[in-house]
């Protein structure tokens, strides 16, 4: 059994470069191209969605930041956005709005936008390295800066909320816990409730739940 097409609309702010990456896009045996340009969904000529909006754009600006937008609370297709330049700031705004990858302009042969495409339609994000090194370098400034003030990993949550998870999730009960990291029953009782509350958790059972689907413990 064959594997479906990946169903592709491309959206630029010129016509010209509409054309080019269309001009790429359309001999690729994985990609079916649609007509329309993926900001309004289906538009009467498709009668369907895309899987995947490749938005071609030479700055982000608040207007590739609606369209982007637009096409998340439309049709809810992944979008792979193709920038002349972008910084990581703007990649961070870019991922709020449901870009799961980024092909810069420069690099965007016909086989590297098919590659990363394919990539995206899976489920799966595609950056360039100096970007994923520049967003690496910004969680760790950021856990240092905001998060570690307060006692935090980028997890939200302390080490010691973590290692009380951890001994949780092994069966200890609060005083076993209280003994095992030197702590007071009381202590240990007041950082459970605060995981509770921040995390929107009902007890310790949903709590373990909730910390092993996040990968924490």
């Amino acid at each position: 059994m064959s594997t479906p097409r990946i169903k592709v609309a491309v959206h630029a702010e010129d016509p010209i470069s509409r054309v080019g990456v269309v001009a790429q896009l359309r001999v690729q045996p994985e990609l079916r191209l649609l007509d329309n340009d993926g900001l309004d969904g289906n538009d009467g000529r498709d009668g369907e969605n895309p899987d995947v909006v490749v938005l071609v754009a030479d700055e982000i600006d608040q207007n590739v930041i609606q369209q982007m937008r637009r096409i998340q609370r439309s049709i809810q297709s992944r979008i792979l956005l193709v920038p002349k330049r972008i910084d990581t700031q703007q990649l961070i705004e870019a991922a709020e709005c449901g870009v799961t990858g980024v092909v810069r302009r420069v690099d965007a042969t016909a086989d590297e936008l098919t590659r990363a495409i394919t990539r995206v339609a899976r489920g799966g994000g595609d950056l360039p390295e100096d970007l994923v090194a520049q967003l690496m370098g910004t969680v760790s400034r950021l856990q240092s800066k905001v998060l570690g003030h307060q006692g935090l990993l980028a997890t939200g949550m302390s080490r010691r909320e973590l290692d009380i998870l951890k001994l949780v999730a092994e069966g200890f009960d609060t005083a076993g816990i209280a003994a095992k990291l030197s702590y007071s029953e009381r202590l240990i009782k007041l950082e459970l409730s605060e995981i509770y509350t921040r995390f929107h958790l009902r007890n310790r059972s949903h709590a373990v739940a909730y910390a092993m689907r996040q990968g924490l413990i």
